[in-house]
């Protein structure tokens, strides 16, 4: 018992670690997609982002969300903590990459705060953790989401949609009912985001299996493990064929976006799957992000990093995908993305809302046309390549 003790606390701590580099994978992945102009506000908004909110998950959020300090028993409760804590920070990057480059840092510092400290919180006690509602109408427990497809992504997704509502799009970005599009800064970067990622959600999908020290759960996370991989897998090949055939051009912003969404959409289930059916996942999810992006913008819904595409869509995708594919009640599924979604939605945007009145949160024209580096921070990434766009 000790044994087992010991080494489910030591592969939960890795896990976690795995999950703690996605902290550099979102910050580069950010800051190649935007403007030279703005990197240095967009990084500093993704470090402060990991201190904050887990900061708040620490004093506040993990007791409201689990009842307490001794919800696990099976490993040590100090790394049960940090396991979750890891995850906390990811509902407020999505959100955070969506409103890049028109979003001032210390308004959305409030609402990670409050993101980290109560509606995320909310969430995971109703699916992971205490469950004050159940046995309520409103009960979603039923909803199987092994590492959160709707709990993590879609969260993070509502919170970035009712964002953009009340924010608006970049200066310039549509005009006169066109699309202006605005290029990526730094592919290299968008790159080495986009695969840190990717090998932050082994321990993502793989860690939430909870336990590596028996035969049993040991196939079960390795299994966990390698569909993930294969939904990543997947959702790349697809949207690279759909971006050639669509356009004749391989875009290498697309192609991850779409392993990233192939990703999204394995995260409620991949171990209840067979080692195909995660193809067939993860290659949905890649499609819906190619789909996805253009409408989203004909809505004039700006999202420069593709968040919404990527997490709420397929988040809402993966959860759906466990109650077509395996055993799991559909309608189970569906009440929890709904309750989840109208929950998230008004309280963030009620509470974005009230924090514009009283700190605007949206950068002027002024700001933005001279960049969030300078107003923000006070310090350009790329100060030999300054210019304005």
């Amino acid at each position: 018992m000790e044994i087992q003790y010991v080494i489910d606390t030591l592969f939960t701590l890795f896990a976690m670690t795995l999950i703690v580099f996605m902290v550099p994978g979102f910050a580069m992945l950010e800051a190649g997609l935007i403007r030279t102009k703005n990197v240095t506000a967009v990084l500093t908004v993704n470090v402060m982002i990991y201190a904050i909110a887990s900061m708040a998950f620490l004093l506040i959020g993990y007791a409201y969300a689990f009842g307490g300090w001794e919800f696990q028993e099976d490993m040590s409760k100090w790394d049960f903590f940090m396991f979750q804590m890891a995850f906390v920070g990811k509902t407020i990057n999505i959100m955070s990459g969506g409103v890049s480059e028109r979003s001032r840092i210390l308004p959305l510092m409030l609402f990670t705060v409050i993101m980290a400290a109560l509606i995320y919180p909310t969430i995971v006690n109703l699916t992971w953790g205490a469950n004050f509602l159940e046995g309520t109408v409103l009960d979603i427990s039923r909803m199987y989401d092994l590492a959160g497809s709707t709990v993590i992504h879609s969260t993070g997704g509502w919170a970035l949609l009712a964002a953009i509502l009340i924010m608006g799009a970049r200066r310039g970005k549509y005009r006169n009912g066109k699309i202006q599009v605005i290029p990526a800064s730094n592919i290299p970067l968008v790159t080495l985001g986009g695969l840190l990622l990717w090998i932050g959600w082994f321990g993502f999908n793989g860690g939430s299996v909870g336990a590596i020290s028996s035969k049993e759960s040991a196939d079960a996370v390795a299994l966990t493990i390698m569909n993930t991989n294969t939904a990543g897998l997947s959702g790349a090949i697809i949207s690279w064929a759909l971006m050639y055939v669509r356009y004749k051009k391989f875009d290498i912003t697309m192609i991850l976006n779409g392993a990233l969404g192939g990703l999204v959409a394995i995260t409620a289930g991949p171990n209840l799957y067979g080692i195909y059916t995660p193809i067939l996942i993860g290659g949905i999810g890649g499609a819906l992000v190619v789909f996805a992006v253009p409408i989203f913008d004909k809505l004039e819904l700006d999202d420069p990093v593709g968040a919404l595409s990527v997490h709420l869509i397929n988040g809402i995708w993966g959860t759906l995908a466990v109650g077509i594919f395996t055993d799991k009640p559909l309608a189970a599924q569906i009440k929890g993305i709904v309750v989840v979604g109208l929950f998230v939605f008004v309280v963030s945007f009620v509470t974005i809302y009230v924090i514009n009145k009283i700190i605007r949160l949206r950068a002027d024209n002024e700001e933005q046309l001279e960049g969030l580096d300078d107003s923000q921070c006070g310090m350009d990434a790329y100060p030999e390549f300054k210019r304005s766009i």
